[in-house]
């Protein structure tokens, strides 16, 4: 069966990344640790195609980071989580090459830590990355949602060491606060401008800080920063900027432009679309399903352009039907009507399901690769 089908069959449910690849054991020793019973913990990673990273497992487990999903306030968009991941992977690999280091989630970065550097600066927490609450007259807003880490590993045997890590920071582009507790609500907006100065000075400050650990003194660690969306948005944040701090060094000396776009189909009101062919190709597409089965509740597309260029299209279909032939007949409709209508040099995602749950996936992994279909229950 195809990696494909592998990944698609836990949709919905929480990610294994044993998934994606045959299992390969690497004694990674300066990695493993020993118990008093002298038994030493083995390693694994997993191969991945499509040039993604091999994944380091432990003892058979995916290692999780331990600051995974803490952010500053409560304010959080649940749309930016996987594209503040996704989006620093595309980055990264422009660093640390996919066929030299083995990608395991960040472990330099503790809890702890990460809670006092998403704090406010006070006395209390002198480390706080955040600035001091202010007055009433001038309130100083959260700049720091989240803080993201990936590690790289490098070496080749049973000799693997931390090579490369990657930092994303989440900036706000919207603060949400209340000027007394269950007082109203009120917004103040961060303008890039203001995202980028806090973010480039914030990024050296978390460097220097790294690199008080010996073990990260002496290797490349590449920061994105990340404009979060306002708690509301359909559409996720993007990365508009990183950079990379040499071995030995806190300073990033060079910072590159990301050109990232994302919107949702179709759209609201008088806002344009990005690219007028690709709005009408989807609208050919929604008019074509929604002709041939009445009973669907909506359609939309969510499209990541990337210097201009369309990247990624993800549309989700909410049907009113549950039957077996009715999903069978539909899924057949729709990669048809993808064919006809939808981009052929994108990777493509389309969710069929019901309000409750997935009934079935059309998709293709890559520009070139074909259509791949999956019909939850079904044959």
């Amino acid at each position: 069966m195809k990696k494909y089908l592998q990944i698609i069959a836990i949709l919905g449910a929480a990610v294994s990344l044993t998934a994606c690849g045959n299992l390969k054991n690497s004694n990674l020793a300066n990695n493993a640790k020993t118990s008093s019973s002298s038994s030493t913990k083995t390693y694994q990673t997993t191969e991945t195609g499509n040039n993604g990273y091999t994944v380091l497992l432990k003892n058979g487990h995916y290692v999780t980071s331990p600051i995974a999903g803490l952010t500053a306030t409560d304010n959080d968009n649940s749309v930016d989580t996987r594209e503040l991941e996704r989006g620093l992977i595309q980055i990264s690999k422009e660093a640390f090459s996919t066929n030299s280091f083995v990608f395991q989630e960040g472990q330099y970065i503790t809890s702890t830590v990460a809670n006092d550097w998403l704090g406010r600066k006070s006395k209390s927490n002198p480390l706080g990355l955040n600035p001091e609450l202010g007055t009433k007259k001038k309130y100083n807003p959260y700049y720091l949602e989240e803080i993201m880490e990936q590690d790289f590993l490098t070496g080749s045997g049973s000799n693997y060491r931390i090579g490369g890590m990657s930092i994303g920071l989440a900036i706000n582009s919207i603060d949400y606060y209340q000027k007394k507790k269950g007082g109203p609500e009120y917004q103040m907006t961060i303008p890039r401008s203001a995202q980028k100065k806090y973010g480039q000075q914030t990024a050296e400050q978390i460097v220097a800080r790294l690199r008080k650990k010996k073990t990260l003194k002496n290797i490349p660690i590449t920061v994105g920063l990340f404009a979060k969306e306002s708690k509301d948005s359909l559409v996720s944040g993007t990365y508009f900027l990183s950079g990379t701090a040499a071995a030995n060094s806190s300073k990033i000396t060079k910072w590159k432009t990301i050109n990232t776009q994302t919107e949702v189909l179709p759209t609201i009101g008088n806002k344009k679309a990005i690219n007028s062919s690709n709005a009408s190709s989807f609208n050919s597409f929604k008019e074509s399903i929604q002709n041939y089965f009445p009973n669907i509740s909506g359609v939309t597309a969510t499209l990541r352009y990337e210097n201009g260029k369309l990247a990624q299209e993800n549309i989700s279909i909410t049907t009113q039907f549950y039957g077996y032939e009715q999903i069978q007949s539909f899924t057949r409709l729709v990669l048809s009507t993808a064919k006809k209508y939808l981009a052929s040099d994108v990777p493509i995602e389309i969710k069929i399901g019901s309000v409750n749950d997935i009934q079935a996936l059309v998709a293709k992994e890559t520009g070139d690769s074909s259509y791949q279909v999956h019909i939850y229950g079904g044959e």
